[in-house]
């Protein structure tokens, strides 16, 4: 099991380049959306399957290993990336991305690729499905953790908050919670269609240990996100609100409402892989 990989800083920031302009182009190639929920959670991914989660792809369903659960299951083209630049499966499967009877839909299914953990994309079932496992991995007496990142928007969703008393109350120190808080959510921002704030204030009253963070930066990422994995606060979960920004990378996508649904164009993707480096 490995908690680190080599590479170095430099590569990682080249997947995380790498990754968004993957992600374009297999939206601009289907047709499909969800381009800026998914470039938000670039390096909260990176920094988590390459310096912090305990995996070996080459063993990824090991009673031993670190679990994620993307509960945000729109943005999977994300997910697929990282795990394919990670090794859990070969990078020219990206191309079965929303392909008929492939493995790579428009939300991430458990039976059809290694590495993925839960079928998704129910808004609010991440967090209640983490805390079962975090529950089973201590009455197995493993040590192990189960992370799940969720989007913001999703946090008007009741299942959320209930989870998030149940898991206090069950002193679930070995789940890890991440919140994609770009600010944006299907049709307005967050705090137009529901106010969250103060966020870090909520999560405190519900007895979490929360921290919030950069969550484009990939040493600070790293750094809390490895803190919490191996020195939990005793009886607490853990909850780091990753403040990004919608569609980075892509000066024209950035912080747009729209980039929720559009559909990137040819011009789309040569612009944005020019701005990306990745030609």
């Amino acid at each position: 099991m490995n908690e680190a990989s080599s590479k170095s800083d430099d590569q990682l920031a080249r997947i995380c380049a790498q990754t968004r302009a993957n992600i374009l182009r297999m939206c601009h190639k289907e047709g499909m959306s969800h381009v800026g929920s998914a470039f938000s959670m670039v390096e909260i991914l990176v920094a988590l399957y390459f310096r912090v989660m305990r995996i070996d792809p080459a063993d990824p369903k090991s009673p031993e290993r670190d679990i994620f659960i993307l509960s945000k299951g729109h943005s999977c083209a994300g997910l697929y990336n990282v795990l394919a630049q990670a090794g859990f499966f070969p990078q020219g499967r990206l191309g079965e991305y929303c392909k008929f009877k492939k493995g790579m839909g428009g939300h991430p299914d458990l039976h059809m690729l290694p590495g993925v953990e839960v079928c998704s994309g129910s808004l609010g079932h991440g967090l209640p499905l983490a805390i079962g496992m975090a529950i089973a991995a201590k009455r197995d007496g493993r040590d192990k953790r189960i992370f799940v990142l969720m989007g913001d928007g999703e946090l008007d969703e009741g299942t959320v908050w209930e989870a998030a008393m149940a898991a206090a109350h069950y002193k679930l120190d070995n789940l890890i919670a991440i919140v994609d808080r770009n600010g944006l959510q299907a049709d307005s921002r967050t705090e137009v269609a529901m106010s969250l704030e103060p966020l870090d204030a909520k999560w405190l009253s519900f007895g979490w240990n929360v921290e919030t963070v950069d969550g484009h930066d990939l040493g600070r990422l790293v750094e809390v996100l490895r803190k919490m994995r191996q020195t939990p606060c005793p009886d607490k979960p853990g909850l780091v609100i990753a403040k990004t920004v919608k569609g980075k990378g892509v000066s024209f996508m950035e912080d747009q409402q729209a980039w929720h649904f559009n559909k990137p164009t040819a011009e789309d993707l040569s612009k944005g892989l020019e701005e990306l480096g990745c030609q």
